[in-house]
C-alpha cells in the first residue's frame, strides 16, 4: 500500500514539475526533448554497466551478499543511475545524478547490506524455529529438517564443526636440495 502511495505521489510530483519548468523554460517541447535525450542516455548507460558484471550479480543472487568489489558497486550504481534515467521526469534525473556521488552510493550500499542481514536473520530464525508458526503445535516445519541436516553435517565430519570454506590438511617445511658448486682445477 505504502509503495501505492508513493508512486501515486511521485506521480503528480514529476508531472508538476515537468508543467512548472516547461512554463519556466517557455516551451513543453524542450521539456519533452530533455526526456528523450535522458531516456537514451538511460539506456545506454543501462546496457553498458550491466553487461560486464552479470555474472557477479548472479553469484551475489546465489549467495546473497553484496561483493566488496568496488568495480561491481560503481556498476550497480550505474545501472540504477540509467534506469532513473529511462524514467520520465525530471525529479528522478536529478536522483540519478546524486547516485552516481560516491558518498550516496556508500550509504546506500550501507542502507542495502542492513536490509539484507535482517533479512537472512529472520530468513534463519524462520527456519530453525526462532519464530512461531506452522502446524497446529506451534513448531516451525522447518525445524526437524534442519536438525536432520546438522545431525548428519556432523556425523560425516566427526562431531566437529567445519566450514566448508577451510580446507583441513597438514603443513611440513621442505628444504631445498642446495647443489653445490664444486670447483675443479683446469691447471
Amino acid at each position: 500500500m505504502t509503495l501505492l502511495l508513493i508512486l501515486l505521489f511521485g506521480g503528480i510530483a514529476e508531472v508538476l514539475v515537468w508543467i512548472a519548468v516547461g512554463d519556466l523554460v517557455g516551451s513543453m517541447w524542450y521539456v519533452f526533448f530533455w526526456f528523450v535525450l535522458a531516456f537514451m542516455l538511460g539506456l545506454n548507460l543501462l546496457r553498458s554497466s550491466t553487461a560486464h558484471i552479470m555474472p557477479q550479480l548472479q553469484q551475489m543472487q546465489m549467495t546473497g551478499q553484496i561483493g566488496a568489489d568496488p568495480a561491481v558497486s560503481k556498476k550497480l550504481a550505474l545501472a540504477m543511475s540509467g534506469f532513473l534515467l529511462t524514467l520520465p521526469g525530471l525529479i528522478t534525473d536529478v536522483l540519478a545524478l546524486l547516485v552516481l556521488i560516491p558518498a550516496v552510493q556508500t550509504a546506500l550500499r550501507n542502507g542495502l547490506m542492513k536490509t539484507m542481514a535482517k533479512r537472512q536473520q529472520a530468513m534463519m530464525e524462520k527456519m530453525m524455529g526462532g519464530m512461531a508458526g506452522g502446524d497446529a503445535t506451534g513448531q516451525n516445519p522447518f525445524a526437524d529438517m534442519m536438525r536432520q541436516m546438522q545431525e548428519m553435517q556432523q556425523q560425516q565430519s566427526g562431531g566437529q564443526y567445519r566450514d566448508s570454506t577451510i580446507i583441513d590438511g597438514e603443513a611440513r617445511e621442505v628444504k631445498p636440495d642446495h647443489k653445490k658448486i664444486e670447483f675443479k682445477d683446469v691447471n
